[in-house]
Order: C-alpha cells, then structure tokens, then sequence
C-alpha cells in the first residue's frame, strides 16, 4: 500500500495510519533527506527482527539506526555526551548525518551489543520529523538494501512500491528525493571520525 503526500506533509488521518500501523508492530518505507528507508517501532523486537529478515541478516547482526526528533531525546538514547559532542551535534543536524555514539542503559536490548553503539539521525526532512513527532518516540531504522538496481530506484516511490508490496505494510510517497546516502561519523572516541562520507561533509 502506497500512501501519498501532498506539500511534503501527512494529513492527521495519515498521521493516524502511521501511527497505527506502527503501534501494530508493523513496518513502513519513509522518505528521509538521503535515500527512502524501513522503519518499525524501537521498542518492537519482533518488528526488528522482521525488520532485519528483510535485509538479510540476523537482528544480531543487523546495525540499525533510530531517528529521533531533536537532540533532547537523542540524549535519552546515548550516555551523557560531552560539551564538544552537544557542539557537533547542534551544528549538523537535522541534516544528512548518522553519528555513532555510545548506548545509555535506556537503549532497547537490540542495541546492547558488545560495541554498545548506537547511530543517530535526525534527518532534514519534514515528513521524518512529523512521524516521530506524532509518534511520541523514536524509529527503528535503516535504508533500503543497495543492489544491482538502477540509482532511480532508491529515489521513486512508485518502483519502491512495487517491489516491497507485499513485505512492509506501508510506502510513504514523499515524491523523489536524493540516492545518496547520509554521512557517517564515529563521536565515541575523543576525535570524531568520518567512516562514510555522504551527501555533505560535517561541520566540527
């Protein structure tokens, strides 16, 4: 099932439907301001684990990623973060980023990891951020799986729609957006390292 959007925005009824589906344990394909990405609840295992069958692989092994809608509640999810992380942080986001950061005791059981890592996003795109508004807590997340398919594939959501029908629960048509993905950076060491570059480089 597709569900369109007009303006870059989800009416209270779509809004509704996310929502439910979900609280429902289900799974969705959202626009974010990279690629088009999976997402479940954070706290659903179950949904993870579905979540980590349709990239193929184990929850275990699987490195997903939550967004959140502001930095507040990022702090909820990582231990304390030092002044200069705080600073990175506000300088970059919401924007293209993931950052890589250390798991507080609140963080799902997913995370707890031997790495005990967790990668952040709080992406700047309207659609995202109305989602984990209206959903009261973060997204599980991760981007949809890159392959032999074409570049105009991970930007269309007409063609994503066709391939996931029938395994996620619902695609969020955000019109087509960038097939380049988010920076990557490490922020658990004491210098922040770039491990993927991206769409743009982080200000530090």
């Amino acid at each position: 099932m597709i569900l369109k959007t007009y303006s870059n925005a989800l009416n209270i009824k779509q809004m509704e439907q996310v929502g439910t589906i979900l609280e429902q344990g289900g799974i969705i394909i959202y626009p974010t301001d990279t690629l088009y990405a999976f997402a479940c609840d954070i706290n659903n295992a179950k949904a993870a684990r579905r979540l980590a069958t349709l990239k193929g692989k184990t929850l275990e092994k699987s490195h997903f990623s939550i967004v959140c809608r502001d930095i507040s509640q990022v702090s909820q999810y990582v231990k304390p973060m030092s002044n200069e992380q705080f600073r990175i942080l506000k300088a970059n986001l919401p924007g293209a980023f993931t950052f890589v950061m250390r798991t507080s005791p609140k963080t799902p059981k997913i995370f707890q990891t031997k790495k005990q890592t967790i990668g952040i996003r709080i992406p700047n795109n309207a659609i995202t951020l109305a989602i984990v508004e209206f959903f009261g807590r973060p997204l599980l997340t991760s981007s949809l799986l890159k392959d032999n398919k074409s570049e105009e594939y991970y930007s269309n959501p007409e063609l994503i729609e066709e391939e996931y029908d029938e395994r996620v629960d619902l695609v969020i048509d955000g019109g087509e957006i960038s097939n380049i993905p988010s920076c990557v950076i490490d922020l658990t060491e004491n210098e922040p390292e770039i491990i993927r570059e991206g769409m743009y480089l982080p200000r530090f």
